[in-house]
């Protein structure tokens, strides 16, 4: 159940496909790269047949913080040997003939959302899902923001345009640009007037 509910948070949080999540391994965590860190995704989504296409995913937005969370408090509680080769970062409650967890699914994850909107966001039970997760991360990261060239990386993206459809602006945004415009404006014009 934890591993149902940290897996979409961590795809709320770098925009993760949910068979991206799912294929993850504990080293694929790259706690020495970067700033923050990176997650290597090495099952992304390929472009018209292409393949798996492999990409680095910056663990901003307080995905770092979500990651050492659930490894350090939770994963223990499904698997013992952080070390071993391939060991699933969201293990699944069942264990496979050797005794190891197996890796969680699709249906597993997806379920696990469900269930976490009807019990704590009701009337969003049908309606949030992994997809719409994705879009979430892009309009925040915008908001908070990242430029489009930078989102397209951190989803996977291979063209801009696919970017671009993701992200859903607040309302407001064109009337805080224009304040945020004048008033750069205005101190501009202080520096003449005198």
């Amino acid at each position: 159940m934890l591993t149902s509910h940290s897996a979409p948070k961590l795809m709320s949080q770098v925009g993760l496909r949910v068979s991206e999540a799912c294929k993850l391994d504990l080293a694929d965590i790259k706690w020495d790269l970067g700033r923050f860190g990176k997650l290597h995704v090495r099952h992304g989504k390929g472009t018209r047949g292409s393949g798996p296409r492999e990409r680095m995913v910056p663990l901003i937005n307080g995905a770092d913080r979500t990651l050492r969370w659930f490894i350090e408090d939770v994963w223990g509680q499904f698997d013992d040997d952080h070390t071993r080769p391939g060991a699933p970062l969201f293990p699944s409650e069942r264990k496979s003939t050797d005794g190891s967890s197996r890796r969680v699914g699709d249906d597993a994850l997806r379920s696990g959302l469900k269930d976490a909107a009807k019990a704590h966001l009701p009337g969003w039970g049908e309606t949030l899902t992994p997809h719409v997760l994705r879009h979430f991360c892009a309009s925040q990261l915008y908001g908070n923001g990242l430029d489009l060239l930078a989102i397209q990386e951190v989803l996977g993206h291979s063209w801009i345009a696919t970017t671009m459809r993701y992200i859903h602006v607040q309302q407001t945004r064109v009337e805080d640009a224009w304040v945020a415009g004048t008033e750069r404006a205005a101190k501009r014009l202080e520096g003449l007037v005198r």
